[in-house]
């Protein structure tokens, strides 16, 4: 148990290689960019949706 070291994560990344290959692997990464910023804009835009909205306050004048 605990922490992975430097081996594991070297093998790991072995791994990935043979399987996506160093030409893929960055355009993999890139698509995993673009989906967590996507995910965070959402997010944003839930959050500020559920906002309430402030209604503009009319003067009114009353007569004397």
């Amino acid at each position: 148990m605990g922490t992975f070291s430097l081996w594991h994560w070297l093998v790991v990344l072995a791994v990935i290689l043979i399987i996506f290959g160093a030409g893929k692997l960055p355009t993999v990464m890139g698509d995993l960019a673009k989906g967590i910023k996507n995910f965070k804009q959402g997010m944003k835009d839930d959050e500020t949706a559920q906002l309430p909205k402030e209604e503009p306050k009319s003067e009114t004048k009353t007569a004397a």
